[in-house]
């Protein structure tokens, strides 16, 4: 089993950063492809960025391309999620989640992001 613990989140101007953080505990050597997921209120979870095992590949949706970052630490079993130019649409509920392929498996509590205006 792999325990996620999400930190990082909070208030922030629009316009401005934030770097969430996810710590990873339990079976952590064996490495695990890594996401990070977001939730509005009232909307769907949806996908926001994903990095393979060893780092070398990630995936980000459309709606966050070229403003987040996605990366990983393996020897300190931390994944990152660095947020630039937010946007108040930007608000929610941002989970960590770890997979071996296909679907992810493990999810962290998730740590509320809320950009304001």
């Amino acid at each position: 089993q792999v325990q996620l613990v999400e930190s990082g989140g909070g208030l922030v101007q629009a316009g401005g950063s934030l770097r969430l953080s996810c710590a990873a505990s339990g079976r952590t050597r064996l490495n695990y492809r890594m996401g990070w997921f977001r939730q509005a209120p009232g909307k769907e979870r949806e996908f926001v960025a994903a990095i393979s095992r060893s780092g070398g590949i990630t995936n980000y949706a459309d709606s966050v391309k070229g403003r987040f970052t996605i990366s990983r630490d393996n020897a300190k079993n931390t994944v990152h999620l660095a947020m630039s130019s937010l946007k108040p649409e930007d608000t929610a509920v941002y989970y960590c989640a770890a997979g071996i392929s296909g679907s992810f498996d493990y999810w962290g509590q998730g740590t509320q992001v809320i950009v304001s205006s």
